[in-house]
C-alpha cells in the first residue's frame, strides 16, 4: 500500500454502480480512507446511500468536488459526458490526475474537454465489484510516474489490471473484457434454461451451471500459458460421445461466428461512442 495515496483526496464524479465498486474495493484493500473520498452527482438519494454505506463525503456540485481533489474518477455514463465536461472545464488542480472509466471517451476528448493534461483512461468490468475484475487502461504521455502509480493502485483494488501502451486497444478491451461478463451471463442463462427444459429444478440447474463455469475457468487459469483452450476442449470430447454431439451442433449453429460478431458489434458501438469512423467488419 502506498502511504501517499492514503493522503490523496479522491472525487468520484458520477456515483453509479462502478463508482461504488471502486470505492468498496479501495476501502476493502486499505488503498484509501473514506474521509478522503467524496462522491458527486445530481441524485441526492444516491449520494446519501453511498455516504451511509461507506462513510464517504457527498457533494451535489461536480465542479466543487473535483476542484479540491488529487484524483478525479470520471464514472459517469457516456451519454452525459457532453454535459459534465463543461462543468469541470478548467476546474482541476494542475497536479491532479483524472481516471476515466467512461466507455468510448478518448484521451484527446477528455483532455480538451477538461482543459487538463494528466488523464488516464480505464475499462474495468463487473467482477470488479467483488475484487475479481480485469481492467485495461492507458494514459496520456503527460501523466507522470507518480500519477500512473496512483491510478494503478486504485485499479488493483478491483482485481487484475493490464496497461496498454496504445490507446487503440481500449475500444477493443471495452468489447472483449468490459462487455464480456454480459456474454458469460447470457451463456449461463441459456445453460440453466436448457437444464430446466431437461427436467431439473431451476435451483439445481443453476448450481450445476455456476460451478461448471467457475470450475472450468479456474482449471484453465491454473494451466494458462501451458496449454491451448482447444487442448482442454479435446480432453473432454470423446469420439462419438456426448460432448462431440453437443459441439458438433454448436459449430453447425454458428456458435463461434455469433460470438465473434457480437464482440465486433460491441467494438463498433465503442468506436461510435468515441466518435471515430465506423470500421469495416472482418471478412
Amino acid at each position: 500500500m502506498m502511504a501517499a495515496l492514503q493522503e490523496k483526496k479522491i472525487a468520484f464524479v458520477g456515483p453509479g454502480v462502478m463508482a461504488e465498486a471502486i470505492i468498496a474495493g479501495m476501502l476493502r484493500q486499505g488503498v484509501a480512507s473514506a474521509a478522503n473520498i467524496v462522491a458527486s452527482g445530481p441524485r441526492q438519494k444516491r449520494l446519501d446511500e453511498l455516504s451511509a454505506r461507506y462513510g464517504v463525503g457527498a457533494e451535489s456540485d461536480n465542479r466543487r468536488a473535483a476542484a479540491s481533489a488529487d484524483v478525479v474518477v470520471l464514472s459517469i455514463k457516456p451519454q452525459v459526458l457532453h454535459k459534465v465536461l463543461p462543468e469541470l472545464h478548467g476546474a482541476l488542480s494542475p497536479e491532479a490526475v483524472v481516471l476515466s472509466i467512461v466507455a468510448g471517451a478518448s484521451l484527446q476528448r477528455l483532455r480538451e474537454g477538461l482543459a487538463h493534461e494528466a488523464v488516464v483512461r480505464a475499462m474495468p468490468n463487473t467482477p470488479a465489484r467483488i475484487g475479481q475484475g480485469i481492467t485495461a487502461w492507458t494514459a496520456a504521455k503527460t501523466v507522470n510516474e507518480a500519477q500512473r502509480a496512483a491510478a494503478r493502485e486504485i485499479l488493483q483494488a478491483l482485481g487484475e489490471e493490464i496497461f496498454l501502451e496504445d490507446e487503440v486497444y481500449m475500444d477493443m478491451a471495452t468489447a472483449l473484457s468490459g462487455t464480456g461478463p454480459a456474454y458469460v451471463f447470457l451463456f449461463m442463462e441459456a445453460l440453466v434454461d436448457a437444464g430446466v427444459h431437461l427436467g431439473f429444478p431451476r435451483r439445481v440447474a443453476e448450481q450445476l451451471v455456476v460451478q461448471t463455469v467457475q470450475g472450468a475457468a479456474a482449471y484453465y487459469a491454473r494451466q494458462q500459458g501451458e496449454v491451448h483452450l482447444a487442448h482442454l476442449r479435446n480432453q473432454v470430447t470423446s469420439p462419438g460421445g456426448t460432448s462431440a454431439a453437443a459441439l458438433y451442433y454448436l459449430e453447425k449453429a454458428g456458435f463461434r461466428t455469433a460470438i465473434s460478431r457480437a464482440v465486433w458489434a460491441a467494438y463498433e458501438r465503442a468506436l461510435s461512442l468515441s466518435q471515430n469512423d465506423k470500421p469495416q467488419p472482418p471478412k
